[in-house]
């Protein structure tokens, strides 16, 4: 149906108009004036687009498409949530969704199931990952672009969704009638004693139930003998303002600043203090972050090292020293937006990205670390803003070959994981399972039957060479020599697994282990083989050089 365009424009500047003019009138040189101004003539043009535009307008699409781009103009966090989006929305920042806990991804042009998870819906009702969702409530994925699975899948806690499903090692689809419930998405998906004495939490969002989940773990784990913790940070995109600060305060004395805010709207500028007795000051803890630690995540490790609580070990950070608020619009729809950057208690704000100076091509220049700010912890140990969190003890990150690039953009190790979970009923305890030569034979094979194709670096440059040389009288003899040495460059797949067994074996390991025991036999093989963790568990058992590393005095 065709809107009217009069009282679309009408309907579109409202008050706004009446508003505006009155500001023209008052003082045309008033911003408000270009405000209204403005809006005047994007609802012009909106409304020459739907009268005379060749083919019918969407004016939700077209709407919703202009806010986006203009939102992107200011920063990636300054987001609009549609009424379509807004359960996504509830989603991030209570933890909570009405539906069977699962992942769906597309892979290999078909819908697996990517994550499950544990106790959900899904587990109890028998899927398991990398089975294969064929239709939801009797309607075929894959049929239409516009087929959504995530859309299909939604629906209130107690109505029953059915599931046609190819499982893993089946031939034939089964149905299966599931009952949606309230999944609630964990904040601290491990918590264990992994060594002696050595507690460990990987806590991997912030949403409304972080602290008090991170607080359960510490004191239990407490109850198990714990006298050191590793908290682990990584991957961690953060979340809520508050439970970063309620986290904080379990291990800071109370009254102890932990956070301030400032922006645009000096009443919204608050300085945040621990308000509550905190339930361990003493426990040596080592945190581990990367560049994937971010926002809320950066916040706690940023004042554990500001007040020499905590060593932090791994890659400098993700560097988000942004605030966003959500505010209400009309018609059930929201906005965030950046009102503030934060400033933790040395007085530094680890923001990476300027989004107000950008580069000629949009994107936001990043600060130089020639200009970096220098601050002090408490202990007087030197450390410095604009790019990040950096380490106490920095860990290096290895860089996966392009051969290992190629086997994961490819989804090789998760599909190879879901045959292997097809053909093998069981496998050992994850503590106890390891990829040894004939599994890698096996995936050997199996990504020859599966035509997985892959250049080398090399032979792509040798073809580059030939191409480049192809008019040249030389090309015929360059030819025929590289074509006699082709055993030397040409790819050969299980030589490329022999020459990187060493980085692939792992990514086998978890791949497998996740098919037969979802996250919680991940972490477990986490503890016993994570580089990170294992370095976190040497310097423990070295006080000396932990002592020194916070003890560290650079102060003038």
């Amino acid at each position: 149906m065709r809107i009217n365009p009069n009282s679309f424009k009408q309907s579109f500047l409202g008050l706004i108009l009446v508003s505006g003019l009155f500001l023209a009138f008052t003082n045309p040189g008033n911003r408000f004036f270009e405000i209204a101004k403005n809006l005047d003539i994007y609802a012009t043009v909106f409304k020459e687009l739907n009268a005379y535009y060749v083919d019918e307008v969407d004016p939700k699409k077209s709407i919703e498409t202009s806010i986006e781009a203009l939102l992107k103009s200011f920063d990636p966090y300054t987001v609009y949530y549609p009424e379509s989006e807004i359960d996504e929305f509830l989603q991030m920042t209570t933890g909570k969704y009405q539906g069977i806990g699962i992942i769906l991804s597309d892979i290999n042009q078909s819908h697996r199931i990517s994550f499950i998870e544990e106790n959900s819906p899904a587990n109890k009702a028998g899927l398991g990952i990398g089975d294969q969702i064929i239709s939801i409530n009797g309607t075929k994925l894959g049929e239409t672009p516009e087929t959504d699975p995530a859309v299909l899948m939604k629906g209130s806690a107690g109505s029953i969704v059915n599931i046609e499903v190819l499982q893993v090692g089946k031939s034939t689809p089964k149905t299966f009638s599931i009952k949606r419930e309230t999944v609630q998405i964990k904040n601290v998906v491990d918590a264990s004693v992994i060594r002696p004495g050595v507690g460990y939490i990987l806590l991997e969002d912030f949403n409304v139930s972080a602290a008090k989940e991170v607080k359960t773990a510490v004191l239990e784990l407490k109850k198990q003998g714990m006298q050191k913790l590793i908290l682990d940070l990584r991957n961690n995109p953060g979340g809520l303002l508050t439970q970063a600060i309620d986290v904080c305060n379990l291990f800071i004395p109370k009254g102890s600043k932990i956070v301030e805010t400032r922006g645009k709207v000096e009443e919204w500028n608050k300085s945040y203090q621990a308000l509550n007795q905190a339930i361990d000051t003493e426990t040596p803890i080592i945190v581990l972050i990367n560049n994937r630690t971010a926002s809320a995540a950066e916040i706690v490790a940023g004042v554990l090292q500001d007040y020499d609580r905590a060593v932090i070990m791994g890659q400098k950070s993700f560097g988000k020293g942004l605030v966003q608020v959500t505010r209400d619009l009309p018609y059930r729809t929201k906005m965030k937006i950046t009102t503030a950057k934060y400033y933790i208690p040395s007085g530094r704000c680890i923001q990476a990205l300027d989004y107000k100076n950008k580069n000629a091509d949009g994107t936001a220049k990043a600060f130089q670390d020639s200009v970096a700010n220098v601050f002090y912890t408490k202990n007087g140990r030197k450390v410095v803003d604009g790019g990040g969190i950096l380490p106490d003890q920095p860990t290096d990150k290895k860089t996966l070959s392009t051969f290992a690039q190629a086997l994961l953009s490819k989804e090789m190790f998760f599909r190879f994981a879901s045959d292997y979970h097809g053909s093998h009923s069981t496998i050992p305890q994850a503590e106890n399972f390891a990829v040894n030569t004939e599994i890698l034979s096996q995936f050997n094979a199996w990504l020859t039957k599966a035509h997985f194709s892959y250049e080398t670096p090399v032979e792509n440059q040798v073809k580059k060479l030939l191409e480049s040389t192809r008019e040249q009288s030389e090309y015929s003899e360059l030819k025929q020599l590289l074509q006699g040495q082709s055993g030397h460059w040409k790819t050969n797949l299980e030589r490329e697994l022999k020459l990187h067994a060493q980085e692939i074996t792992p990514l086998l390991e978890q791949e497998i282990i996740m098919h037969y025991y979802l996250q919680k036999g991940l972490n477990t093989w986490s503890t016993r083989k994570d580089p990170s963790i294992l370095a976190a568990v040497d310097l423990f058992s070295k006080p000396t050089k932990f002592a020194s590393i916070l003890s560290r005095r650079e102060k003038p």
